[in-house]
């Protein structure tokens, strides 16, 4: 499983962790205003509608910062990018711990995640590049595993700070502990070198220049919006399940000490469904792996939503929607860097991404409030389900692309089975 680190280029390594560490972040500040709900809805008098324009705001504004730092990955290097888009998104979590009325945060959250939406895009496509193919889901699907230290560092600060300081005080101190982490980061960043594929594609003459118009070329739009129904299905349901659950498990009397312990199995799941996600579909391929986890995701997440629990069977299957609803995504990072050519990669990825981001964030706001008619479990299972109808139907429509070569699919006129590898032994 760990081959690909062991025997990795100096670069390979390097840029592993400059990507893991990034994603964390991205990860730590979008999680931790899900663990904030609750206090600030009592704080501000705020409905679950509002609370969940907040996070929608964030997450509708990924999808524009998504889609320009990807073009602008594309035309002047994906390094510059990622480390633009650290310091954005820290700077604005320190904003937002300054707002005093609701318009304010939801701003300041909306500016944040200007930044967001260009981690995710930029590092993968970064990671892709510098991965040999055999190993380039192992090793994005470890880098993604970043999701998981972001999401339990994300309850473990909010805890701390709500429960050692005034409510008041202690969610501003929660998105003001960003700032330091994210300097850090952009320390780590600074000796990491672009790729040599991306180097390689931009000194090449005659190579179109990425824009907001590339995505709509004939030979591009038809696999970015079905790669965006993918995307849309997992990402609607998984930011459903993560922004809504804590709520979910509040209003079942659930204290905060067996909350933080829910949530920290859930992120070991996660972490699991990562390494099984990454390894895997080196295997079987990044669709069947998909459409295998997606399956499982289904009965889990109804299964949570629906089962009249105990509080260890709630961990059990807290650790099961952690493996499968988030741990799938481990494929879908190497999935859509395999679809596009280099020069127009991560305006291709940024688009079909961050779209998706777009209508998943809607449905943070529809499960707000549609749980006011419905209660809250009923809205979440709702979503879900028909999340990932959406999402089968578009993995089908999608060739696999297990042992494709960057460098090959960014040759003109080349198509996904010109470069394909042979299989492994």
């Amino acid at each position: 499983m760990f081959a690909w680190y062991r025997g990795g280029s100096r670069q390979e390594k390097r840029t592993f962790w400059a990507c893991y560490f990034g994603w964390a972040l991205d990860s730590f500040d979008v999680q931790i205003y899900s663990f904030l709900v609750p206090t600030l809805m009592a704080a501000w008098s705020l409905s679950k509608g509002e609370a969940g324009a907040i996070g929608t705001a964030s997450l509708l504004a990924a999808a524009l910062g998504g889609w320009l730092a990807g073009i602008l990955s594309d035309r002047i290097g994906r390094v510059k990018v990622l480390m633009f888009t650290v310091l954005w998104f820290t700077l604005f979590g320190v904003v937002a711990g300054f707002a005093s009325t609701y318009e304010q945060l939801l701003v300041a959250r909306a500016l944040q995640g200007l930044g967001f939406g260009g981690e995710w895009a930029v590092g993968a496509a970064l990671m892709a590049e510098v991965t040999r193919p055999e190993y380039r889901g192992r090793a994005m699907g470890f880098v993604q595993s970043g999701f998981c230290l972001g999401w339990i560092g994300a309850v473990l600060v909010a805890t701390f700070a709500l429960a050692h300081f005034p409510a008041e005080l202690g969610w501003r101190i929660a998105f003001w502990i960003t700032a330091l982490p994210g300097l850090l980061i952009v320390l780590v960043r600074l000796g990491v070198p672009d790729s040599q594929i991306y180097v390689q594609s931009a000194r090449a003459r005659g190579t179109p220049k990425a824009s907001f118009k590339s995505v709509f070329q004939r030979e591009h739009l038809g696999t970015c919006l079905t790669a965006s129904a993918v995307v849309f299905g997992l990402q609607a349901s998984s930011y459903v399940v993560t922004v809504w659950v804590p709520s979910l498990l509040a209003d079942r009397g659930l204290r905060s000490s067996s909350m933080i312990m829910t949530i920290v199995v859930m992120a070991i799941g996660t972490f699991l469904g990562f390494a099984f996600t990454a390894s895997f579909s080196d295997r079987w391929g990044r669709r069947n792996t998909l459409l295998a986890m997606t399956a499982g995701s289904w009965i889990v997440t109804l299964a949570y939503c629906f089962v009249l629990l105990s509080p260890w069977l709630v961990q059990i299957l807290g650790l099961l929607v952690g493996f499968f609803v988030i741990g799938m995504f481990a494929a879908v990072g190497p999935f859509l860097s395999e679809l596009f050519p280099t020069e127009v990669r991560t305006t291709c990825m940024g688009f079909s991404y961050n779209v998706a981001k777009t209508l998943g964030a809607l449905a943070i706001t529809g499960v707000g409030v549609v749980s006011a008619h419905t209660g809250l479990a009923t809205a979440i299972g709702a979503c879900c389900f028909a999340s990932y109808l959406i999402s089968t139907i578009a993995l089908l429509r999608l060739p696999e692309t297990k042992g494709v070569r960057l460098d090959s699919v960014s040759a003109p006129g080349a198509s996904l089975t010109d470069g394909l590898e042979r299989p492994l032994a």
